[in-house]
C-alpha cells in the first residue's frame, strides 16, 4: 500500500516554504491531517472552533491545545456563539470567517481542511438528490483560490479528497494515536448523517477506487465545462466573468460564489440559469450584463449620487451591483466591459 504521506506531495509546491493554517477539531480527519503534514516536514498552526454543543467539546479544545504546544504548533481557538436556528449554515458561515480573519491578520497563505472520500461521496449524493451538473457533482477541488472579506488571496487545499476514512483510521492506529468521535455525527437529523450511515457507505465497501476514477472523470468534464467562461475581475467581494455560452450561468455563479464562501441552492440555480436576476442567500447580487456576469454583496440604504448611476449605466453595470462599487471606490471605468472583455455582439 503507497503510504499515505505519499498524497501530500502533490501539494507541496504549495505547502513547502508557506505559512499554513489547518482548520483542526481533533476529529479523526484533522488529526489524521496533522500527522501527515509533521511526518512531511510540513510547517503549520491549527485553528478550532468550540461550538460548546457537547459534554466533550472542553475536553477535545483542551486536547487540542496540549498537542499544538507538544509539537510547537500555534492554536487559535474561538467559543461559537449559539443559533437556535439553521445550526449548519450559521457554522459553515462562522468558521471561515474565523479562518479568514486569521488569514487576514496573520498572513497565512494557505487553508487546509481534512475534507476525504467519504465527504466528498456525501456531497455528491446531496446533490445529486437536489438535482445538479456534472461541475456541481464533481464537489470538492484539491485545490482552490479564494479571497477574504478584505481581499487577501489565499489557496483552499483539501490534501485528503482521494482517501478514505477507513484508511485513515487504520493510519491512527498504526500510530497508537488518540482523536474524538463526534456524535452527531450519527444524528441522523442532518441529511448527510442519514448518507453517511446508509447509502454512501454501502457505496465505499469495495468500491474505493471506482469511486476515486469516478471524481478524476467528473473532474476532467468539469473543467472542460468551465472553459465556458473566464473570470475577468476579482477584487475584494466582486467578481465579473465573461460568458463564452449563456448555459454557462449557473456554473460560473457557483464556482464564483463558492470562492466567496456561499453556496447556492438549487432554485437558485436554476433561476440564474435563466438569467434571472437574482439576490442569493439575501446577501450576493448576481446579475447579467449582456455576456458579463456580475457578483457582489447587495446593499441597501445607501444613496447614489445621480452622476455615478448614469457612468455605471453606460458601462453597462447591472442596477444591483452599482451601490456596491460606489461603497468601495471601485472606478465603473476601470472595470470590464463587453467591448474590452473580447467579445463582440
Amino acid at each position: 500500500m503507497i503510504p499515505l504521506s505519499q498524497f501530500l506531495i502533490p501539494h507541496s509546491s504549495f505547502l513547502i516554504n508557506a505559512k499554513n493554517l489547518l482548520a483542526f477539531s481533533h476529529g479523526l480527519d484533522s488529526t489524521a491531517l496533522f500527522y501527515l503534514l509533521r511526518e512531511e516536514g510540513i510547517d503549520f498552526d491549527i485553528a478550532l472552533v468550540n461550538y460548546g454543543m457537547r459534554e466533550q467539546a472542553e475536553e477535545e479544545e483542551a486536547a487540542a491545545a496540549a498537542l499544538a504546544k507538544i509539537y510547537g504548533v500555534r492554536a487559535h481557538i474561538v467559543r461559537a456563539p449559539k443559533w437556535e436556528r439553521n445550526f449548519e449554515a450559521e457554522a459553515r458561515k462562522f468558521r471561515y470567517g474565523f479562518f479568514e480573519s486569521l488569514i487576514d491578520r496573520y498572513g497565512y497563505d494557505n487553508l487546509l481542511t481534512a475534507h476525504q472520500l467519504d465527504d466528498r461521496l456525501e456531497w455528491m449524493l446531496m446533490r445529486l438528490i437536489r438535482g445538479a451538473g456534472a461541475v456541481e457533482l464533481a464537489g470538492m477541488e484539491a485545490v482552490t483560490r479564494r479571497e477574504t472579506a478584505a481581499g487577501r488571496s489565499y489557496r483552499l487545499i483539501r490534501p485528503l479528497l482521494r482517501q478514505s476514512k477507513a484508511q485513515l483510521r487504520d493510519y491512527l492506529l498504526r500510530r497508537g494515536a488518540t482523536w474524538f468521535d463526534d456524535a452527531s455525527n450519527a444524528d441522523p437529523a442532518y441529511e448527510r448523517n442519514r448518507l453517511r450511515s446508509g447509502l454512501a457507505g454501502e457505496l465505499l465497501r469495495g468500491n474505493e477506487e471506482g469511486i476515486r476514477r469516478s471524481f478524476d472523470y467528473l473532474e476532467a468534464d468539469s473543467r472542460r465545462l468551465l472553459e465556458d467562461f473566464e473570470t475577468l475581475y476579482r477584487t475584494k467581494q466582486l467578481r465579473i466573468a465573461r460568458l463564452a455560452d449563456p448555459r454557462a450561468r449557473a456554473r460560473a455563479a457557483d464556482r464564483l460564489l463558492k470562492e466567496l464562501g456561499y453556496l447556492l441552492t438549487a432554485a437558485e440555480r436554476e433561476r440564474i440559469s435563466r438569467g434571472d436576476p437574482l439576490v442569493a442567500g439575501r446577501r450576493w447580487a448576481v446579475e447579467e450584463s449582456e455576456s458579463l456576469l456580475y457578483i457582489a454583496p447587495y446593499l441597501r440604504g445607501i444613496p447614489l449620487p445621480r452622476s455615478f448611476r448614469e457612468r455605471c449605466r453606460k458601462c453597462g453595470i447591472p442596477p444591483k451591483i452599482r451601490t456596491y462599487l460606489y461603497r468601495e471606490g471601485i472606478v465603473p471605468e476601470s472595470l470590464p466591459s463587453v467591448k474590452t472583455s473580447g467579445h463582440s455582439g
